[in-house]
């Protein structure tokens, strides 16, 4: 499916890092470098969301040490692995700004993008409905990241009635699960990444000032 425009994808994190900076990759002589940031939720467990960050922001903020509590304005980025270690999709945050401050933790995410699946509407072993979506967020350049999105209840059946084609705009977080991989001789113990959707809303409600 041909996309065209760029869509609205922007997140806020604010948690504390797991792990200090490790080099990632350089691209045009820049320098990367990520770590996992941890972010509570209300319940008390913690997602723990990669974060990609250059060289020229992490000095700026005096680098960053394990336990050190930092802001992260980005937008979430997906990357298909092809090396055939651990999860083929790799969801990361690319930040833009990094602020070192206290506060609450804070994991909010505002995206439009396109429905570009069928929606998948199945129910929990204890009779909750979800909706599982792949969302095509378009970037520059003519790029877009494909991120797979989840919601729940009376927004699942919502969702779920939906049309490839369609254009969503909401208001989410970026969260992360573990499984167990069975490599047929053993099983390995994963991270995988969705967007869980709070809800719905107008595209006004995802102009620059939301965030």
């Amino acid at each position: 499916m041909k996309q065209t425009g760029t869509d609205v994808n922007r997140m806020v994190l604010h948690g504390r890092v797991a792990q200090p900076p490790a080099l990632s990759h350089c691209n045009h002589e820049v320098e990367f470098f990520t770590f996992p940031l941890a972010v509570s939720r209300l319940s008390g467990v913690a997602d723990q969301v990669n974060v990609v960050a250059s060289r020229a922001l992490l000095e700026g903020c005096g680098w960053l040490e394990r336990g050190e509590e930092v802001t992260v304005h980005g937008e979430v980025r997906t990357f298909n692995n092809r090396s055939g270690v651990g999860s083929r999709l790799i969801i990361s945050v690319f930040a833009k700004e990094l602020l070192l401050e206290q506060g609450e933790d804070e994991n909010r995410l505002l995206l439009s993008g396109t429905l570009c699946k069928p929606p998948s509407l199945r129910s929990t072993p204890l009779g909750r409905t979800i909706c599982d979506m792949i969302l095509a967020v378009n970037r520059r350049y003519g790029r877009a990241d494909y991120l797979p999105c989840i919601t729940w209840g009376s927004l699942a059946h919502q969702c779920g009635g939906m049309e490839v084609g369609s254009t969503l705009y909401f208001e989410g977080r970026l969260q992360s699960r573990t499984y167990t991989k069975n490599l047929g001789d053993r099983t390995e113990e994963r991270v995988a990444f969705e967007v869980s959707v709070m809800n719905l809303a107008a595209r006004e409600a995802l102009e620059p000032a939301a965030l």
